[in-house]
């Protein structure tokens, strides 16, 4: 049990929390909802004891255990299950209780075969899982999570809402997602207005007492300020009377003891539309046999995709981390070339492309409007404070360097960006990533109404309930085109391996090998070495020298950028101009190297996953 009482935190003249007053009781899983910047990661680092309050106080039982999801990585073991292990709570009778870390493990997408792996050989993703594994297995009094889904894919999310269902402790929980929060919660915590709410129930719940308290307040404040007029207009008209002199000081005295209620600020929200570019056609892209591979000697990751996008269809691209959804979107935007089959793209097509890189793209040297006047056709600074000002950069907030923004922001950034120039296919990647919920749901009604076609990749539920007609889905080692909504593909497919994740852990070797004879399993074991050896070491191959090739472009960048100065300096406009062109060209040919090392290093670890668990399967039994 938590008790708050009177809390409140500033940094310099923003307010946080005005003498803010909640309790967790005990079994409450609560959602904390706020915007971005309202203080929802400081109120957990002030329960941890990692901030302190202005004023008021924070009341936690003595022995009460406080497990949180650190994005801090330090690792002291030298496995993924020795390191899970280090969280489980101390056993009386000395059992062995490493079933649960691997049954947490494999929920969170780990394999059989990364428990032996060292925690530092992971992904920076896999890394953050395993700081999740150890929180959950942990088994706190409270179980704080901050964005528990960044890094996770689909199928371990639903894993993940199965688990935090199940939680009989107490839990906050922060997340951008409200389908997500609301599945796994109990009640609401809402930040709003420097002040704390806390309702039994849903987000939406939440969200529509407080417009209803707001709606009531507003119309006692409208009277109230109509019956101040009254009293005034009645002081001023007989202020100098003698006979009413008594009347008139009572009216004073009353309106000096009465409180004026103050005209609630409007919330800050995203509030655009995406620009329609006109289109006649029935098919805006056709991919035709579509193959894909990050070198001649490595096995595709898309081989032999179709897909016909039409003006209205709104297309999610669905599937495990690793599989290619990116890769996909950024072959259908054109910023990778097929090994083999044709993209087609209608005569009157305009794209507009928000990719995960592209967010590396922003220079940090610009403004905001800057950024958005680099994209504007007419260079139009009007236009741009517009756009500027639907993305919640009003006024001098335009100004601001893109270097000090936030992750959000830069996001924000990007999206203003997308809606400059008229467009009737969107191309979207993961762009819920750093926005609030308020943001998202903006994100979801701007979509709707868009008079064009969308393609995005998400992770989110909601999303996908919102907005997907079609879908391609990366499932069981295939990709494929399933034509329906989210809700049709649940019911009628599902995904391959969800409901085998729990039943791993468990599966005995013995079942695994069962009717195989030791010395065929030893011929089987040398063949998946041999296909393993040819696969992954041609990907370890591209992948050390993309390595290389970036170190070499940035060196060169870095000298050319020192070499610009100089030129600029002695006024040589036609020679830095020049220079400028080229180190722009490097720029963006490091971006396209990072989003081939990203895809390749995924790739990697997903074929190195596939050939573990090939090899499992095959492990001779004592």
């Amino acid at each position: 049990m938590i008790q708050v009482n009177k809390l409140s935190k500033a940094y310099g003249r923003q307010t946080i929390f005005d003498e803010v007053d909640f309790t967790i009781n005990p079994g409450e899983r609560v959602g904390l909802v706020g915007r971005n910047g309202h203080g929802k990661t400081t109120l957990f680092r002030m329960i941890l004891g990692e901030a302190q309050p202005d004023s008021g106080t924070i009341t936690i039982p003595n022995g009460y255990r406080i497990g949180h999801l650190s994005q801090h990585l330090s690792f002291s073991e030298d496995t993924v299950l020795k390191e899970g292990c280090l969280n489980l709570p101390h056993s009386d009778d000395g059992t062995d209780e490493s079933y649960k870390v691997a049954a947490i493990l494999h929920g969170l997408g780990f394999s059989t075969e990364d428990f032996d792996r060292h925690p530092s050989s992971l992904s920076g993703g896999f890394q953050i899982r395993l700081n999740l594994a150890k929180v959950l297995v942990s088994e706190p009094n409270l179980l704080l999570l901050d964005e528990p889904t960044n890094y996770l894919d689909i199928v371990s999310i639903r894993w993940l809402i199965k688990f935090l269902r199940a939680w009989r402790n107490e839990m906050i929980i922060i997340t951008h997602d409200r389908e997500f929060m609301d599945s796994v919660t109990t009640h609401t915590l809402g930040i709003h207005r420097q002040k704390m709410r806390k309702i039994e129930g849903s987000t939406e719940k939440l969200y529509a007492q407080i417009l209803l308290d707001e709606e009531v307040y507003e119309k006692t404040r409208i009277n109230d300020e109509r019956k101040r007029k009254d009293i005034e207009q009645f002081i001023n008209r007989f202020r100098a009377q003698a006979n009413k002199a008594k009347a008139v000081q009572s009216r004073i005295k009353a309106l000096e003891r009465h409180e004026r209620f103050e005209k609630l600020t409007d919330e800050k929200t995203l509030d655009f539309a995406f620009r329609n570019a006109p289109f006649t056609g029935k098919q805006l892209m056709t991919a035709e046999d579509l193959t894909f591979s990050f070198g001649p000697d490595l096995p595709p990751i898309i081989s032999g995709f179709n897909l016909a996008v039409g003006k209205n269809d709104r297309i999610a691209i669905i599937g495990k981390n690793g599989k290619g959804k990116t890769t996909l979107l950024n072959l259908l935007a054109g910023e990778l070339s097929p090994v083999s089959g044709t993209i087609n793209n209608h005569p009157q097509l305009q794209l507009a492309f928000f990719g995960q890189t592209n967010i590396n793209r922003l220079d940090l040297s610009k403004t905001v409007e800057a950024e958005i006047m680099d994209v504007h056709p007419d260079h139009n600074r009007g236009a741009a404070r517009k756009i500027c000002g639907a993305m919640m950069f009003e006024g001098d907030l335009a100004e601001k360097k893109i270097s000090v923004l936030s992750g959000g922001e830069r996001s924000r950034v990007l999206l203003g960006k997308l809606l400059v120039s008229p467009a009737n296919m969107l191309l979207l990647d993961e762009p819920t990533n750093h926005l609030d919920m308020e943001s998202i749901d903006s994100l979801i009604e701007a979509i709707e109404v868009f008079k064009g076609a969308v393609v995005i990749v998400t992770h989110s539920e909601l999303v996908l309930h919102a907005i997907a007609t079609r879908l391609v889905i990366f499932d069981g080692g295939s990709i494929r085109v399933f034509e329906g909504t989210y809700e049709d593909f649940l019911k009628r497919v599902g995904w391959s391996d969800e409901g085998a994740i729990e039943k791993e852990a468990d599966r005995p070797e013995k079942e695994r090998v069962k009717g195989i004879n030791k010395k065929e399993l030893r011929r089987m074991r040398a063949e998946i070495i041999t296909n393993r050896s040819k696969t992954l070491n041609p990907l370890q191959k591209r992948i050390e020298e993309i390595e290389k090739t970036i170190s070499k472009i940035e060196k060169q960048v870095e000298l050319d950028t020192h070499t610009l100065l100089d030129i600029s300096l002695k006024g040589d406009g036609e020679a830095a101009g020049r220079l400028s062109k080229a180190i722009n060209v490097a720029r963006k040919q490091v971006d396209t190297l990072f989003a081939e090392l990203e895809n390749a290093t995924a790739l990697f670890e997903s074929k190195s996953r596939e050939f573990e668990e090939l090899l499992r399967d095959k492990q001779e039994t004592a």
